[in-house]
């Protein structure tokens, strides 16, 4: 079925999601506000009362005909959720722009982030109906890998820290009572993360925790893989991700071994070409961190520094709104496919 070209209906599958509530606020604040937005979700949190567009609404349960009429479908939640949507919402003939990386090994989904075009040196085709948007850190892994292969880059090293935001609201409310629960000197719950997470930093969650460190290392190592192509050039990238016991924001330190002729001002100039926020060199602030970040939807470094006692080797540190610079660049991505 071919969706209506005129069609100004988007649903939201995943409505009631972290990322959900971000891609609805910037949607009616984008070339998008007007449109019919129908909000979707897990049959959990169907009847749940919110607004859209200044109105009440009421998140539905998704159904035969949730994606009939739309032109496109913003999938957010779960993976499981998204795989769910994908197949219904294809048969619609919508343009399927997945977040929740259920399309991420989907030979037919054209990976996406802002930039990338340019990066990779390859035109996306706007007639693609599925589109597998990039995660904070896949984001800001792959861009920084494509930036800096023009540099002979023999190997990157990176660590993300990752925010309890990124296991939803259950996941903040988690953090938010061990902390009250260890400042009153009290045991702690973990239901979510099967240890204590707050003032911990932890390479893995206990076996019983809803949230897999090594599988959503591995999701955004597959996002890198996606981006940069070349098998040699990909084997070159060792990515590591562990909890940060904060809120939201996701940050990184990386060390990159690269060619010779690299300086600190050909890399800021290029990353910057790539539409990272790079800090000059002498700004009074320490740095980009996951709050000074909140609210942006660039991608944020502080200068690059040379190793101390390696030549060629390069340290970056990063940060990124987590959940609002995904859900940027995926209404850009709508905005570009509108013309």
């Amino acid at each position: 079925m071919a969706a209506d070209r005129n069609s100004q209906r988007i649903v939201i599958a995943g409505a009631s999601s972290l990322l959900g509530g971000e891609l609805k606020t910037l949607l009616e604040e984008s070339r998008f506000a007007g449109w019919d937005l129908r909000l979707v979700d897990e049959e959990d949190v169907a009847g749940t009362l919110t607004e859209a567009g200044g109105e009440a609404a009421v998140i539905q349960r998704v159904e035969e005909d949730t994606f009939k009429g739309a032109k496109y479908a913003f999938l957010a939640g779960s993976t499981a959720f998204g795989r769910l949507c994908v197949g219904p919402a294809r048969q619609a003939g919508v343009t399927v722009i997945d977040f929740t990386r259920a399309t991420l090994s989907d030979p037919d989904a054209t990976p996406w982030f802002p930039k990338i075009e340019a990066l990779k040196g390859k035109t996306v085709a706007k007639h693609a109906k599925t589109f597998d948007v990039f995660s904070a850190g896949g984001a800001a892994a792959a861009s920084l890998a494509l930036v800096l292969r023009r540099f002979g880059l023999q190997r990157l090293v990176m660590v993300l820290f990752r925010p309890v935001s990124e296991s939803g609201r259950a996941g903040i409310e988690e953090l938010e009572t061990q902390t009250s629960q260890l400042l009153s000197f009290q045991g702690v719950g973990s239901v979510v993360f099967g240890t204590q997470a707050a003032f911990s930093m932890l390479p893995r969650f206990a076996p019983e925790s809803k949230a897999d460190l090594q599988r959503e290392g591995l999701e955004i190592r597959a996002e890198v893989s996606a981006a940069v192509g070349d098998v040699n050039e990909d084997a070159r990238i060792s990515l590591n991700l562990v909890h940060a016991p904060v809120f939201y924001g996701l940050t990184f330190s990386a060390c990159a071994d690269l060619g010779e002729g690299a300086d600190a001002a050909k890399i800021t100039a290029a990353l910057r070409e790539a539409g990272w926020n790079v800090a000059a060199d002498g700004e009074p602030s320490a740095g980009p961190s996951n709050v000074s970040v909140a609210g942006e939807s660039q991608l944020f470094l502080s200068e690059p520094r040379a190793d101390l006692s390696r030549a060629g080797a390069w340290w970056f540190w990063g940060a990124t709104d987590n959940l609002r610079m995904p859900a940027a660049s995926g209404i850009k991505l709508a905005e570009w496919l509108e013309g």
